[in-house]
């Protein structure tokens, strides 16, 4: 950190303000999302132990954190238009392997270039898009890639440096991530807060808040049982979930269509989230109704054994589970949000014969 900058818990307390005051000079990195952001950034805020501050873009994404899309900060007003012209660029092709010849062919003089990007973001182009492609080459180490050729592709020459830039992004080792499933984890604003998401290309593995105190173990136990390594970044399942709970939060969706990955699962908990998707938004049902649903009274610790193991919050919807006397009961997201769920899906309810009429 800058000499002439605070301390940690003063540059928390700016984050928490949502100061400008240190616009540029400090960047928020939380560990809980692999997000890092401006001080003033308008997301809710990570709790102090989650986060990290750093003085330069540079450290944040050398660290393995990607810019937040709520408040981009590589985004700068009265920046240099070559910086963000090839910024753009690089957005419409991460995986393009960029050498100075490549920005000689499109007009600019290597030189001018580095000098722009190290003043405007502390890390030169080519170094912005050598970080970019780590992504690529955790998705071929996960196809069983060979290390050397994910190195090489990546623009690595030295192969401890590959090792030490792969290790700050995802996490990991190449060797560990090399033949296993590689899971995608990403975040989206709502108006409970964010939400963090990890897929495959195809299928919705996790959803939940952010401020989840169970999620680190989620993601480990996630990561156990599909063998797999979750890096940042998006995939077309994320970006589907994110679609349709907004429009579930705008009160135009009530069913979900995303696939859902639950075979980790036991075939008892797949069961009950099952029952639990059958419930229709805007009622509710105790855990011993489900029990009894099952012929078997017994098993209402069972029942909320797997409600609580539920990793898919809102799809696979456990707030729709009261207490038998109709208290709300636990929520591992709080039962402030269970209960402005609870509220939205039966204003939802209300609404639909309406929206029937009318159409």
């Amino acid at each position: 950190m800058l000499f002439d900058l605070p301390d940690d818990d003063a540059l928390y307390g700016a984050l928490i303000a949502r100061s400008a005051d240190y616009e540029g000079l400090a960047y928020a990195c939380v560990k809980t999302t692999g997000v890092f952001c401006r001080l003033s950034c308008p997301a809710r805020k990570p709790k102090r132990e989650n986060t990290l501050f750093y003085d330069s873009i540079a450290t944040c994404m050398q660290s393995g954190f990607r810019p937040c899309q709520r408040c981009r900060p590589l985004e700068q007003v009265g920046r240099e238009a070559i910086v963000d012209g090839l910024l753009k660029a690089l957005d419409r092709d991460p995986s393009v392997r960029w050498t100075e010849d490549d920005l000689v062919d499109l007009g600019y003089d290597p030189s001018t270039v580095r000098r722009a990007f190290k003043r405007a973001l502390g890390m030169t182009f080519l170094d912005i898009a050598r970080y970019r492609r780590l992504g690529q080459a955790a998705r071929q180490l996960a196809n069983g890639a060979r290390i050397i050729d994910a190195q090489l592709d990546a623009g690595y020459e030295s192969a401890s440096s590959f090792r030490a830039a792969f290790h700050r992004m995802i996490g990991k080792a190449p060797v560990i991530v090399q033949n296993r499933e590689l899971l995608f984890a990403d975040i989206f604003d709502t108006p409970l807060g964010p939400m963090i998401a990890v897929a495959d290309q195809t299928h919705l593995h996790l959803l939940e808040f952010h401020d989840r105190k169970a999620l680190p173990g989620e993601l480990e136990k996630l990561q156990r049982k599909t063998r797999s390594t979750v890096a940042a970044g998006r995939t077309s399942a994320i970006e589907r979930i994110e679609a349709e709970m907004k429009a579930y939060f705008d009160g135009r969706l009530t069913e979900f269509e995303t696939p859902l990955a639950l075979s980790f699962a036991t075939d008892f908990e797949r069961e009950i989230w099952a029952r639990l998707i059958r419930i229709p938004a805007g009622e509710t049902r105790a855990y011993g109704d489900l029990a009894r649903d099952m012929d078997n009274p017994q098993v209402v610790r069972a029942v909320g054994r797997a409600n609580g193991a539920n990793q898919i919050a809102v799809v696979i919807p456990c707030h729709r589970l009261i207490g038998a006397d109709g208290s709300l009961t636990g929520y591992g997201g709080g039962l402030w949000r269970k209960q402005w769920l609870l509220k939205h899906e039966a204003k939802m309810r209300a609404a639909k014969p309406q929206m029937e009429e009318a159409s």
